[in-house]
């Protein structure tokens, strides 16, 4: 049989492993395999034997069981205040391995770093000063481009490609990391410097279990003797929050949830105990209940070993929250740096009031600091067509909805997963209506049962009083007309061999609008309503950046002059300031062509910013409806309360009102 399992580079690592032969079984013998015969999380020799996998709700339900203490700082501290208080037992615990915290663990000093391209030198990181002392929290900030996660790859040697520093100096406890060769870097990565990156589904071996990708670590940087490395994975993994380690240990990546992946990441990143740990982005694709979790975790496990953290994010709120002191990048320089409340409460350079001033997480909260002073409207809230506070005509209306799906394989009761559980609300014309909940919660399949893209179980779903059940299939490809969709990811939903012209015409030549002249003249006209270049017609969709990749399928969304959008997380993978641009465009489209969004979301911090009304769905369930002001104000059920708390930023003493 083929040995699937990816062979590491590494002479030690290879050591372990030979070259497949015929008759081999799936497992190698227990003097091979990196789980001896003794060890407690030994391989399974039959599938039979493995867990059985959870249920999205189980799993989510099981994380929060078993990290119920992480969800809130101890004696009623908030998480800003309690990040102070780990910092201060991080540097007691640094103190404690014998690393003296009056002098920088790691010194960045004028590093320049420099990607070869056809037509020379590619400059990403110009002259950029950096100081972390052991057992410190610092966070770099800056949108894509900046050069905050090539300064992190630069530090632990793993550029990619044709990058290389060019200029400067990275010194780490005595030693200069920008004149290491290759094997000289084997003394630092992992036992040194350990690493969380962002995407867990694409660092994690599929098809390795988990506690064969944390036992290569302690392998490789020799952590424990040999006997003692299957307890030290299921330590590692208990430590990292996972419950039932021994069980999780045997289980592979896609077995996880996104939180659980994460969580995994971080065992690996501090198996040998590192005295500085990056964190690149390590939870920007989780919903903000499971980011605050496993960023709690994180802070208590790196404070009680005295590991310094370098934490890279572009969410400014969540930095601040989260580090002592901020570096902020813009186009590969650092044009900021100091404590973060200073930099919060007094931004001195534009691009760094542009941050703070474009930050979901901090305008939330100064609006709701804005509304207990008493101030009726913001000039943050993006209130649309202003129908908020009049409109009372409901142009869709769900009732009673339903929908189950079959689970392959599983038998009895569990044989049917109930994914939405008698839903109903409505949707209030010229308003914003926001479905808020975690992964799995059942808004999306709410929001694809409302386009007709799923058949409901049960229930029904009105558009201005007509049951879309009763239309035929020619009024339903009229209904096209009247609903349209923009996906969370632009890049996957738009072709990548259409042209721009071709993406946002090809609604008008399917529904017959125009003819070619007027299909190129209405092109233009959306072109232009989402700022847009008439232009980038002539350009593919990898030519463009995230941001105008997604004003792209708004414009397709617009082409037919729908009456309702529906968003379905529609801004979530944007940066923070052009996230803020895509909102101020969404809104300013609503108050000029009079549209109804449903904006389908996990993140209150933007649901605060531009919904009028707000439904919060837990395991299928609608807990909670009312309008935004209300909601925010008094949010009665522990679930909505839950969500708030978790908004990043939401603890940090902006020093306003």
């Amino acid at each position: 049989m083929t040995d699937m399992g990816f062979i590491p580079d590494d002479k030690d690592l290879n050591k372990s492993f030979r070259p497949a032969r015929d008759g081999d079984s799936p497992v190698p013998p227990d003097d091979e395999s990196f789980f001896a015969g003794a060890d407690p999380l030994a391989e399974y020799e039959d599938v039979s034997d493995a867990p059985n996998r959870l249920t999205e709700t189980e799993d989510r339900q099981e994380m929060r069981d078993s990290t119920a203490d992480e969800s809130d700082a101890p004696d009623g501290r908030t998480v800003y205040e309690e990040s102070l208080v780990e910092d201060a037992v991080a540097i007691a615990a640094a103190q404690k391995r014998d690393l003296d915290t009056s002098k920088p663990l790691l010194k960045i000093t004028d590093l320049s770093v420099a990607f070869e391209s056809s037509t020379g030198m590619v400059p990403a990181v110009r002259e950029a000063n950096l100081t972390i002392y052991p057992g410190q929290t610092v966070a770099i900030v800056g949108e894509s481009g900046s050069g905050k996660s090539t300064t992190a790859a630069a530090i632990i040697g793993l550029l990619p490609g044709t990058g290389k520093v060019t200029g400067g100096s990275i010194e780490f406890d005595g030693e200069d990391l920008a004149k290491l060769g290759p094997k000289d870097w084997v003394k630092y990565r992992g036992s040194e410097i350990g690493m969380v990156p962002q995407d867990p589904m694409t660092n994690l071996n599929p098809v390795w279990r988990i506690g064969s990708q944390v036992k290569e670590a302690l392998t490789a940087n020799n952590v424990v003797p040999r006997s003692e490395r299957g307890q030290r994975v299921a330590d590692l993994l208990e430590e990292a929050g996972l419950p039932d380690a021994p069980r999780r240990a045997k289980q592979y990546p896609h077995e996880f949830s996104g939180g659980m992946r994460q969580r995994a990441l971080i065992a690996i990143g501090l198996a040998a105990h590192p005295k500085l740990l990056i964190a690149d982005e390590p939870t920007s694709a989780l919903d903000v209940t499971v980011q605050k979790r496993i960023l709690n975790h994180l802070a208590t496990m790196t404070a009680e070993m005295g590991t310094a953290v370098l934490f890279i994010t572009h969410d400014l709120g969540l930095a601040a929250e989260r580090a002592e002191q901020l570096i902020v990048m813009h186009r590969g320089r650092v044009v900021e740096s100091g404590a973060a409340l200073d930099i919060l409460q007094n931004p001195q350079h534009p691009y760094t009031q542009r941050l703070v001033a474009a930050a979901p997480s901090l305008a939330s909260k100064r609006i709701i600091s804005a509304h207990e002073r008493g101030v009726q409207t913001t000039e943050e809230e993006l209130t649309g067509t202003g129908a908020g506070a009049t409109s009372t005509e409901e142009i869709v209306r769900v009732e009673n909805l339903v929908k189950e799906f079959e689970v392959r394989g599983a038998k009895g009761e569990e044989k049917i997963l109930r994914a939405v559980n008698d839903v109903t609300f409505g949707v209030r014309t010229g308003t914003t209506m926001a479905i808020v909940g975690e992964s799995g919660s059942g808004k999306s399949t709410v929001a694809n049962i409302i386009l007709n893209l799923l058949d409901p179980t049960s229930g029904k779903v009105f558009l201005r009083g007509h049951d879309l059940a009763t239309l035929g299939r020619k009024e339903l490809f009229d209904l096209r007309r009247t609903l349209q969709v923009v996906f969370q990811n632009p890049y996957g939903s738009l072709d990548p061999m259409y042209s721009v012209f071709r993406i946002v015409e090809e609604p008008l030549r399917v529904h017959g609008v125009g003819n070619k002249k007027e299909r190129l003249a209405r092109v233009a006209e959306l072109l232009d309503l989402v700022s847009l270049p008439r232009s980038a017609m002539r350009r593919y969709p990898n030519e463009l950046s995230g941001g105008q990749r997604q004003r792209v399928a708004i414009a397709r969304a617009l082409a037919l002059k729908p009456e309702v959008v529906v968003l379905d997380e529609a801004v979530s993978a944007l940066d923070v300031l052009v996230q803020n641009q895509s909102l101020n465009l969404l809104n300013d489209l609503q108050a000029e062509l009079d549209l109804t969004y449903l904006f389908i979301t996990h993140d209150l911090a933007v649901v605060r910013l531009i919904a009028d009304d707000v439904v919060v769905m837990e395991n299928g369930k609608v807990v909670e409806a009312a309008s935004s002001e209300q909601l925010f104000a008094n949010p009665k059920q522990p679930y909505t309360q839950e969500l708030i708390s978790a908004v990043p930023g939401h603890s940090i003493p902006l020093g306003i009102g």
